[in-house]
């Protein structure tokens, strides 16, 4: 029964890459069984359907989302009968403004690479493009695998690199020569807070998904499956080694995150200590010509200084003179 295409605008998915397969969504409920020469079988939020003719081929079961969301080590790297069963977080959301890891389970048989998932991240997009181009990509399982891979590390250095530049925009504005451009309104601070907090959420996702791929690279590594593609194993080692260095890097701008944020909620206790201090000083000033007039609106009957004929110029040079004391005082002081 030949293979019947599915709608477009259906979310739940199954793609078959092989010799004799374009990658182009199928209807599960119209194949009778999937071909034996595909190498690559993505399911996208299966339905029970396409999960049953998947583990028709592969002869096990399909892991369901629950089990992706399993975060013990056993649970998400283990071998069965002959089958390395992985599951890796993801970065997904980024170009949305909503950076979440979404896991993805991986079953590699002999002759089989099934990916499960719930997301779609732009490894996979871009690796089905890929292989549109070239189509010997899927010339086996285990090369297809290593490719996807390469694609997840990219995408995750990628993304360093994006969130790196964020952090030195922000940097700059925090740290900027000319302390004026530093004195911005609440309203801002409050977006240069959401900023750095953005910033943290996706190097925390960021470094998430790379301490998850180098446990999955490690995995592979240590299991007789590496010898079957002895010629990638120096590209898997490759992997590894690339991996180890974007986790010491996410590790990097992590603390620098921290210090900026450290540095603007100081930056923000230096402005409210300022204002506060500016009032301080208001109040010394103005306190003595306040108690000098307080004095003389006083309604006492035998004031002398009321009927002088200076008296209420020498109360206004006295209130100016008591005003002048304390400023001249606190600038000599380097208070002010």
């Amino acid at each position: 029964m030949p293979i019947r295409r599915a709608r477009a605008t259906r979310r739940a998915m199954l793609r078959l890459f092989g010799p004799h397969c374009d990658g182009s969504p199928i209807e599960a409920t119209a194949t009778a069984r999937i071909p034996d020469d595909v190498t690559w079988i993505d399911l996208l939020e299966p339905t029970r359907e396409e999960e049953q003719l998947v583990e028709a081929l592969i002869g096990s079961n399909v892991p369901t989302r629950a089990d992706l969301a399993e975060i013990e080590p056993s649970s998400r790297l283990y071998q069965r009968g002959g089958s390395l069963y992985m599951t890796v977080s993801t970065l997904s959301g980024i170009d949305e403004g909503h950076p979440s890891s979404s896991p993805i389970g991986f079953i590699l048989t002999p002759a089989h690479l099934v990916t499960v998932r719930y997301a779609d991240p732009r490894p996979f997009r871009l690796l089905a493009e890929h292989w549109q181009r070239e189509p010997e990509l899927a010339r086996d399982a285990a090369h297809m695998f290593v490719r996807l891979l390469d694609a997840i590390v990219d995408r995750i250095a990628d993304e360093i690199e994006r969130a790196a530049a964020q952090i030195e925009r922000i940097s700059c504005h925090i740290f900027a020569a000319d302390i004026d451009e530093r004195r911005i309104p609440a309203k801002l601070l409050t977006a240069l807070l959401v900023q750095i907090g953005r910033a943290q959420s996706l190097v925390s996702r960021i470094r998430e998904t790379a301490v998850s791929t180098s446990r999955l690279i490690n995995f592979l590594t240590a299991t007789e499956r590496i010898k079957q593609i002895d010629d990638e194993r120096d590209h898997v080692a490759s992997q590894g080694a690339d991996i180890s260095a974007l986790i010491d890097h996410s590790s990097y701008l992590a603390e620098q995150l921290t210090f900026m944020l450290d540095a603007s909620l100081g930056l923000i206790s230096i402005e409210q200590n300022a204002a506060m201090k500016l009032f301080s000083w208001a109040a010394l000033v103005f306190l003595p010509p306040t108690l000098v007039a307080g004095v003389y609106g006083m309604n006492f009957e035998h004031m002398p200084e009321l009927k002088w004929l200076y008296g209420y110029p020498m109360a206004l040079t006295i209130m100016l003179i008591s005003a002048i004391g304390p400023l001249i005082y606190l600038r000599r002081r380097g208070w002010v």
